[in-house]
């Protein structure tokens, strides 16, 4: 059997895709709760002041928050066996600098947590989820700023002491390599640089320099939260997460392979190379002086960073891409993280190029680099689904996306990687990060819930749903039983 005894198969969800209940319980502003919705093509906008006007997809999203019980028992019928869900740092620390959690939000991760364990599902937690609390955006641009490492360690030593023995797989952050981006400026950092007015999310003013700056920051941040997790709890398992977008020369031109060569260094391998290797790759330091980039550090920032690697790697995968050394060249209209697109693969109803062999690529080169244990923390299909007259989802277009990547990741396995677990995005549907729609569906289970606020948010199992628990119940050799 290529899987091995003990897999975790499961799901994945972030709090502010999914709970909702924005403003209940002493819950603070995260980032996310100031974008409105958007759509493909149209790009959602962030508003510093809340306008009555607009529609904010995550002020409700899918009641996740209320309604967590009913989710957590389906996804067990799934036989799901991990969970991976994010803890909400705004709901805990409403500003994000307070010096005592909220004690109401504690609790509610309690019964979370708690439910979870009692279905026999394994939590995993990841500690900032693309939900930085918008009191840090004002008062210090958050991630910018390098008293946020402060901030979030107190988050993170909350979160490690209450719920010690009962969450023992730990990300720090997702996506973390976003901020390579000019995207993640916001999304991953809470840097915003019009505090005041409305502003489309694509298409911010970019400060590369703030940016790196920021994820110094952070990966100062992650390596004293590894430490302190395994301090708190030796059985403490930490990792990173990177989304990970495999990007080819689009010719066997040479100018194409150190193109390709040039991205895969930035947006691939740097921040793993930070958090698992524990120090800055020597290739960064012209990718720095080419752009006037100088990082800042303070003594002992390097000693933190050797000392604090990672127990093991994480990783979202969704697609890959191409690179041309020709400016003429266009990116494709899903290639949201640059690149052209591939002539030889398909793409999903958002542009996404699918891409099956450059998971099991991505899962080689990944494990030859770190020798660690990785996990695929995210993968899936974001495609518009219809409830038929009968009532059922049919989305074999999904089930397909899905078996060709597990195929995939068996392939790795036999290749000789250590994969440990399998946990797609969105296993009940949820609102975009990207897009900030819920027409972008990825769920097993699909939430009566749309773009224009309405819907009973009642839950169905799609198709998938039977067909993932064959997968599942089988330990993966059941890709075939739809």
């Amino acid at each position: 059997m290529a899987f091995p005894e003990g897999f975790l198969w499961g799901g994945a969800v972030a709090a502010n895709q999914c709970e909702g209940a924005w403003d209940e319980d002493g819950k603070g502003v995260s980032v996310a709760d100031i974008c409105t919705g958007g759509s493909f093509g149209a790009s959602k906008m962030i508003t510093p002041v809340l306008r009555d006007d607009a529609f904010y997809p995550s002020h409700e999203a899918i009641d996740h928050y209320h309604r967590f019980r009913e989710d957590i028992a389906l996804l067990a019928e799934m036989g799901f066996r991990c969970f991976r869900f994010s803890m909400a740092w705004s709901r805990v620390f409403p500003n994000g600098d307070e010096a005592e959690p909220n004690e109401a939000a504690l609790a509610h991760y309690d019964e979370v947590v708690d439910c979870c364990l009692e279905h026999g599902i394994e939590p995993l937690v990841t500690i900032s989820h693309y939900e930085v609390p918008f009191g840090l955006t004002r008062k210090c641009q958050a991630w910018r700023s390098r008293e946020t490492i402060g901030y979030y360690l107190n988050f993170c030593r909350a979160l490690f002491e209450r719920y010690r023995g009962r969450v023992r797989r730990w990300l720090t952050f997702n996506e973390i390599n976003s901020a390579t981006e000019p995207m993640g400026a916001l999304l991953n950092q809470g840097m915003l640089a019009d505090l005041e007015n409305p502003t489309p999310f694509m298409g911010q003013p970019d400060d590369p320099q703030a940016r790196f700056q920021g994820l110094h920051h952070m990966f100062v941040a992650s390596a004293r939260a590894v430490a302190m997790a395994h301090e708190v709890d030796p059985a403490n398992q930490v990792g990173c997460m990177v989304l990970f977008a495999a990007s080819y020369p689009l010719t066997c031109d040479p100018s194409d392979v150190l193109a390709a060569q040039r991205y895969n260094r930035v947006f691939n391998w740097f921040c793993g190379d930070v958090q698992c290797r524990g120090s800055y790759p020597t290739y960064m330091d012209a990718y720095f002086a080419e752009r006037g980039i100088e990082i800042v550090k303070e003594p002992g920032d390097d000693e933190v960073l050797a000392a604090g690697t990672v127990d093991f790697y994480s990783l979202s995968y969704y697609m890959s891409s191409c690179q041309s050394a020709d400016p003429t060249l266009e990116s494709g209209p899903g290639n949201i993280l640059g690149g052209v697109s591939n002539p030889h693969l398909a793409a999903s109803d958002w542009g996404w190029q699918i891409d099956p062999e450059g998971l099991r690529y991505s899962l080689n080169e990944i494990w030859d680099r770190y020798g660690l244990p990785v996990m695929v923390v995210e993968n899936g299909l974001g495609a518009r689904d219809e409830v038929l007259p009968d009532g059922t989802v049919d989305d074999g277009y999904r089930i397909d996306y899905l078996r060709r990547h597990i195929q995939a990741m068996e392939g790795a396995i036999e290749d000789g990687v250590d994969l440990v677990g399998y946990t797609p995005w969105g296993c009940i549907d949820l609102v975009s990060a990207s897009t900030g729609e819920m027409a972008k569906r990825y769920g097993f289970i699909y939430v009566d819930k749309h773009d224009d606020g309405t819907g009973d948010l009642s839950r169905r199992p799609k198709r998938s749903f039977w067909w993932y628990k064959n997968v599942i119940a089988s330990n993966g050799a059941m890709l075939d039983e739809a």
